[in-house]
């Protein structure tokens, strides 16, 4: 499938509530989009993707990377956040603007005035990539929302309920949507389908992810 960038940027953005504390916001992220994308580039060349591996050793299909005060990791024992990159030893990048400008829009359009975000979790979905239900909970304040960019090819994206065995709802995600969520759904599971085969004029077969939390 080929997607066409003429076709992607006539839709205006929209919101569409998920559940009570939970909303997409369609295209949210398109104006943006060149920008965004030359950022990730940016953020890459000064702590490149890799793919981490989970506590129980299984390596992850979503290869990630970081910028903020904070960049989260995976480790022996589970997950944390920390401020060093552990593959450089160097500080994490910081955040670009454009990145911490659309979060703080993004929440206050959803309706969580003063996020102020302080990680970035960059994710590349490749076709194959998938992301299981799990929930975000290494933050220390579940009073701050996530905020969830889309960009490149399209995707499914899973929102569950408070326990994992709930049967989560099908959302598809294409270029320039953002999923807020946060308040009564905060800690809800999520996940990312296995990422299809597909061609995108900005991103070609890849998918980008940007994932803000306040981590501390």
């Amino acid at each position: 499938m080929t997607m066409d960038l003429f076709d992607q940027s006539l839709s205006e953005p929209r919101a569409e509530p998920l559940c009570e504390g939970a909303v997409v916001l369609r295209r949210f992220a398109s104006a943006n989009d060149a920008g965004l994308l030359k950022k990730i580039g940016q953020v890459a060349d000064q702590a490149p993707f890799r793919q981490m591996k989970t506590p129980g050793g299984h390596t992850m299909s979503v290869a990630m990377t970081c910028c903020g005060d904070w960049g989260w990791v995976t480790h022996a024992r589970g997950y944390r956040y920390q401020q060093q990159d552990p593959v450089s030893g160097d500080r994490w990048p910081a955040m670009p603007d454009l990145f911490r400008s659309l979060a703080v829009e993004a929440a206050a359009k959803a309706g969580y005035a003063g996020f102020e975000p302080d990680s970035c979790l960059v994710n590349r979905y490749s076709p194959g990539a998938k992301m299981g239900l799990h929930q975000d909970r290494d933050e220390e304040d579940f009073g701050q929302p996530i905020v969830s960019v889309s960009l490149g090819t399209p995707v499914t994206f899973q929102f569950g309920g408070m326990r994992r065995s709930d049967r989560p709802q099908r959302v598809s995600l294409e270029h320039g949507d953002v999923i807020v969520w946060g308040g009564p759904a905060r800690l809800r599971y999520h996940g990312v389908l296995t990422l299809k085969a597909s061609d995108h004029p900005l991103t070609g077969a890849y998918r980008y992810n940007l994932t803000f939390r306040r981590a501390h």
